[in-house]
């Protein structure tokens, strides 16, 4: 059974996306990519591509299942939802484009019809003006998919290391009263099966970060690590999830260290981005675990102040379609 192609999301039109996007399809070839739709946009890609000297035809079509017989000649468009190209300007309406994009590529991929979802940097300020109300697009492919938000982890992945943050979108402040033991259990157990499930690990090794310098240094630099962490792991490892730690953050990410886990889970966001970003920035892509459909997204933002100056680096952007194609043929091959 031939794979079902993937569905791209535009992007906010006025960010770095819909260069990004033209740019991998223009080296599909040398790069063996697999074929993928952008949903809406058509002429804001043949635009963006100009931006970068890229002639990019366009193919109209009708349903994902058209995609593979065009993509050799021409970039797949589905939808006929379109938007002015002013590189660098948000707008209302570029915001509402990048939102029904992203609307219909969920839609797609949760009914089956595309084989994985790639959603493309979006403003999120923007979209909350024309009434978009999750914190994110994490939260909004979770929501389409009919998962709890909390079941929903963001995993950053790159060829050096892959991080899970287990607060994300908050004030430090708040990280010490929003970390349990459960919900540490709780997000340890979604990464273990996706990690076996989605990419092939057989028996994941998590290792998971303190909070406090020196992971508390015994409690003397905070109680988190006893209290709150070391009891999540003791339950991990009780359910056969090769868990350790709590380990000092400082050391986790060198060389090393990385040789011995699968995963890091840090327990707040610049915890596990700040390394994954100095690692790999140019390659790192998000990828959002324990949903029923495969979601990656490249792990960087809108870049307004760059956009359509053909400056922007579109490796994020092909490691995430590279990626997504790769977790949906083993989630196809699982299911024979």
């Amino acid at each position: 059974m031939a794979a079902a192609p993937l569905a791209v999301s535009l992007g906010d039109p006025a960010g770095i996306g819909p260069e990004l996007i033209a740019e991998a399809w223009s080296q599909r070839g040398s790069l063996d990519l697999p074929p993928f739709a952008v949903i809406g946009g058509a002429g804001v890609l043949v635009e963006a591509a100009r931006s970068r000297g890229i002639e990019l035809p366009v193919a109209a079509i009708s349903e994902p299942a058209e995609t593979a017989a065009m993509f050799d000649k021409a970039l797949p468009v589905l939808g006929t939802v379109n938007g002015v190209y002013t590189p660098g300007e948000k707008s209302s309406a570029g915001a509402q484009l990048a939102l029904a994009s992203l609307e219909a590529a969920c839609a797609l991929t949760v009914e089956g019809k595309a084989g994985a979802v790639i959603t493309m940097p979006v403003a999120k300020s923007q979209l909350a003006a024309v009434g978009f109300t999750h914190p994110g697009q994490t939260e909004f492919v979770a929501a389409a998919c009919g998962v709890a938000a909390a079941d929903a982890v963001m995993m950053l992945a790159g060829p050096s290391l892959r991080a899970v943050p287990l607060t994300v979108h908050c004030s430090l402040a708040d990280v010490p009263h929003l970390l349990t033991t459960d919900l540490i259990v709780r997000k340890g157990r979604v990464v273990a099966r996706a990690l076996e499930r989605d990419f092939g690990i057989q028996t994941p090794r998590l290792a998971l970060c303190g909070l406090n310098p020196h992971a508390g240094e015994d409690g003397r630099m905070g109680d988190e690590e006893q209290r709150i962490i070391a009891p999540a792991i003791a339950r991990l490892v009780e359910e056969g999830i090769a868990a350790t730690g709590p380990h000092p953050a400082d050391a986790l990410f060198a060389h090393r260290a990385r040789e011995t886990y699968d995963v890091a889970l840090a327990m707040y966001h610049d915890q596990a981005l700040i390394p994954l970003k100095a690692l790999d920035f140019d390659e790192g892509v998000n990828v959002t675990l324990g949903l029923p459909i495969v979601r990656t997204s490249p792990d960087h933002g809108t870049a307004f102040p760059i956009a359509g100056k053909g400056l922007a680096d579109p490796g994020a952007t092909i490691s995430a379609i590279r990626m997504a194609a790769a977790c949906a043929a083993r989630r196809q091959a699982a299911r024979g």
